[in-house]
């Protein structure tokens, strides 16, 4: 790896580390959001503590951190995309693993719906990101609307997502950066699952 590529994965882990939602809770409403809910720094707690506002505003803004990784590393890497994919990826594990936030950060959804539109747009082909990212976002919207639940429509629409890659581009490199994403994002909602299976997960009332 050459000192570029690790400067912008730096980079990429630091900017991933941003943590929008604490930063959200403390300006406009005085509330530090690790201290109620879920305690997570993500776009579904800040919505349940603070509100939708919140959410929304916490999920964009965590959405765009891989999406600008995306686009900043295909500045500087621009004949190597599975570098530029894998810079995606340190910019999720800086959002779930935040430096600036002690290392307690959100599940990575929004954080993958960003990389897989920086991805759509700069790294495979623009006219397929109706695939990799609106088709996603429809599943993953039409599911939250039925079941209520942000962590089982979350990972049933980017694990969908991801099996989609390997059949519309070529790239096995993307790919596989894609499958490193998804397996960040179940990692973190092991919890959601456990609480699924149970039948104890909580709904969202905000959407």
């Amino acid at each position: 790896m050459n000192t570029t590529v690790f400067l912008v994965y730096a980079i990429a882990y630091l900017f991933g580390s941003i943590p929008f939602a604490l930063i959200i809770g403390k300006i406009f409403y005085n509330t530090d959001i690790r201290t109620q809910g879920s305690g997570n720094l993500g776009g579904t707690n800040a919505g349940r503590v603070l509100g939708k506002a919140a959410g929304v505003s916490v999920a964009a803004l965590d959405m765009l951190k891989a999406f600008f990784v995306i686009l900043i590393a295909n500045q500087f890497l621009p004949d190597d995309p599975g570098y530029v994919a894998f810079a995606g990826v340190f910019a999720a594990i800086g959002h779930c693993y935040p430096i600036f936030a002690q290392f307690r950060g959100g599940k990575a959804v929004s954080t993958a719906f960003g990389y897989l539109l920086g991805v759509s747009l700069f790294l495979v082909n623009p006219q397929l990101v109706w695939v990799l990212f609106f088709l996603p976002i429809a599943i993953g919207l039409t599911s939250l609307k039925i079941t209520k639940y942000v962590s089982f429509s979350a990972m049933l629409s980017v694990t969908m997502t991801v099996i989609l890659s390997f059949f519309v581009q070529p790239n096995l490199t993307i790919s596989l950066a894609l499958v490193m994403i998804d397996i960040l994002l179940i990692y973190r909602h092991r919890s959601n699952i456990e609480r699924l299976r149970n039948g104890t997960e909580r709904k969202v009332k905000w959407i």
